[in-house]
């Protein structure tokens, strides 16, 4: 059993890891340089809105936290790394995980065993993690140990749990890789496949983001062609996916959002580039996922010149921020391309998310839509849905819905009069 177990990187990865470190009562360090976050964590208040770490207060408090490393990575034997690797405009950015590995390094010691857990691209481990870690003068896999284990979190999944996901690892050596599979059987009740390699490790993560952006794209692609032909897509993935074998249920929406989807297959496309293969398939998805806003904004305007309404004359009602329902994270969020591209035409917009209600210039869905003639769908939070009655949207005299995730009862606001537009429905 480790002495204790040092955590870099305490966002949407990196604390609930934590928060179950020390639920197995092992002694749990973290290390962030955001003082805000940390300060939160000392009085017990999770710094994410996410009910599990909500409803664990006391091993928030319990938890051995800093923004000064020295205070908290010094006399581990296992660290993990668990910082953000954002790309810019289709480019990796590695810089957090450089840091962060260049802070690990000077704490590091004889056995220790370092974990990363943060999405990376094959070939990143050996070729830019174990350079700056044997700075410290110590060798991987001779004096050290080093191992992947790509993390597997889906904010607001009720069903699996951190704890439960099965997970996948790979290591530089199988002295490491044994360390590593003691480590995470002691806090996860579930199963742990062990990979030949370090880069068949680092290519799983990529690789099921990836397949998922693809199949995005498909139904995406699928939804504006429909529309074309007057077909209803939601009908036809219903009626495909009875089919036992063979198919898989994907749906249309305005886009994809949060830190995987969105991120990954660009960095699965900047290293087979450097490895000197083209991934045109990838790179098309991207640029159809990436279009969905725009797509969703046309549906807007279309609709509305049937009502002979332009964005720029009336104001437009836009519920839900976040890029997923009943979550807070609103990185890479399609509704804030939308509104991003409905501010370029100059429209008025009103904005609420009741869980971001620092991008909401409203308070509640009644006051969202009061005075609009347009309501815009974009996050299917339970607390937006449940509010969204289509007696509402009469009273106030809301002319079209876009229902940007086809999840409402389209016959119901129809029957009030209300135009009703989904994506690819």
């Amino acid at each position: 059993m480790p002495k204790s177990i040092s955590i870099i990187g305490l966002g949407y990865v990196g604390l609930p890891l934590a928060v179950l470190c020390r639920e197995k009562s092992l002694e749990t360090k973290g290390f962030d340089t955001d003082k805000k976050k940390i300060a939160l964590i000392r009085e017990g208040k999770s710094p994410i809105k996410d009910a599990w770490l909500e409803s664990k207060s006391c091993l928030l408090k319990e938890l051995n936290v800093s923004s000064k490393p020295e205070e908290v990575l010094s006399d581990s034997d296992v660290f993990i790394i668990a910082v953000p690797t954002p790309a810019k405009k289709t480019i990796p950015d590695l810089r957090p995980l450089k840091q962060a590995a260049e802070t690990v390094s000077k704490f590091i010691s004889k056995n220790s065993l370092v974990i990363t857990e943060s999405t990376i691209y094959p070939g990143t481990t050996e070729e830019i993690i174990i350079p700056i870690l044997e700075k410290s003068g110590l060798k991987a896999g001779r004096d050290f140990f080093i191992a992947h284990c790509p993390e597997r979190i889906d904010p607001g999944n009720k069903k699996f749990l951190l704890e439960n996901i099965p997970r996948v690892l790979g290591a530089l050596t199988e002295q490491g890789a044994k360390k590593a599979l003691e480590f995470y059987a002691q806090i996860l009740n579930s199963e742990i496949i062990l990979l030949n390699n370090l880069k068949e490790a680092e290519a799983v993560k990529v690789v099921e983001n990836t397949f998922r952006d693809i199949n995005i794209a498909f139904v995406n692609e699928l939804a504006k062609s429909f529309d074309k032909m007057n077909i209803d897509l939601k009908q036809v993935i219903k009626g495909a996916a009875t089919k036992p074998f063979g198919f898989m249920p994907f749906y249309p929406g305005p886009g994809v959002g949060g830190h995987c989807i969105a991120q990954d297959p660009y960095y699965l496309i900047a290293r087979a580039k450097k490895s000197g293969f083209e991934h045109k398939f990838l790179k098309l998805a991207r640029q159809i996922n990436n279009s969905m806003p725009e797509y969703a904004v046309s549906l807007l305007e279309n609709t509305l010149k049937q009502k002979k309404i332009s964005v720029k004359t009336e104001k437009i009602c836009i519920l839900g921020v976040s890029y997923k329902p009943d979550v807070d994270d609103t990185r890479e969020s399609p509704a804030l391309k939308i509104i991003e591209i409905l501010k370029k035409k100059k429209a008025v917009l009103k904005i609420f998310d009741p869980l971001v209600p620092e991008q909401s210039n409203v308070s509640s869905v009644a006051e969202a839509v009061a005075g609009c003639s347009a309501v815009v769908l974009c996050t299917n939070h339970s607390k937006i849905i449940s509010s969204l009655a289509p007696g509402l949207l009469k009273s106030s005299n809301v002319s079209v819905l876009i229902d940007t995730r086809n999840c409402l009862d389209k016959k119901a606001f129809e029957e009030k009069g209300i135009i009703y537009k989904g994506i690819g429905s």
